[in-house]
């Protein structure tokens, strides 16, 4: 078993923050694989060149550095959810163990990416997956309940897990997550 936790799209400003962790270090994303590394799961986080734009062919590249099989858990946060929609949906032959979108955006308006989100979703997702899990949290933006709306909407079958005041699990208030640790590891 191994595990992939991709990253959300943070502004430019953060990005280049030198005060601002790595992308791939925010907030629970750290917490999240040292917990996985301590029950022998080898946990990667890629970390996309320039993670700002929100560019498919680099996330792409950096995503398949990494092999997935059937025994992969696949964690995406933010654009680094709905990153994970777009390559399953396009691969449609690969098969996953557990998925956790957590706080997830498909960017439904159109507003922050061009083709980005230019796919068609898979509705048969979940039959490649030992589970796909939304966590969602009832106070965050209104994009992104567009957005979690959008692929509840489209992908039958999908967990839905809602939390209060948890924002875009973006902040101090999420350094852990054993809410999720427990989801993955569930039978």
């Amino acid at each position: 078993m191994n595990a992939i936790i991709m990253h959300g799209r943070p502004s430019k400003e953060q990005f280049y923050d030198p005060d601002f962790p790595s992308v791939s270090n925010y907030f629970w994303l750290p917490w999240l694989q040292k917990h996985l590394a301590m029950r022998d799961i080898p946990t990667a986080k890629p970390e996309v060149p320039f993670g700002y734009i929100a560019h498919y062919p680099t996330w792409s590249k950096e995503f398949e550095r990494y092999e997935v099989t059937s025994e992969t858990l696949l964690v995406g946060h933010s654009c680094g959810a709905g990153f994970l929609v777009r390559w399953l949906s396009e691969h449609r032959k690969v098969r996953t163990n557990k998925i956790v979108l957590v706080a997830p955006w498909i960017d439904p308006y159109r507003e922050q990416t061009t083709d980005f989100f230019e796919f068609e979703i898979d509705k048969n997702l979940v039959s490649r997956t030992a589970g796909v899990t939304i966590f969602h949290s009832d106070d965050d933006i209104p994009m992104q309940q567009a957005s979690v709306q959008t692929l509840l909407g489209a992908i039958p079958g999908i967990k839905y897990l809602e939390f209060h005041n948890r924002g875009h699990f973006y902040d101090e208030r999420v350094m852990s997550f054993p809410e999720l640790l427990d989801e993955l590891l569930s039978l």
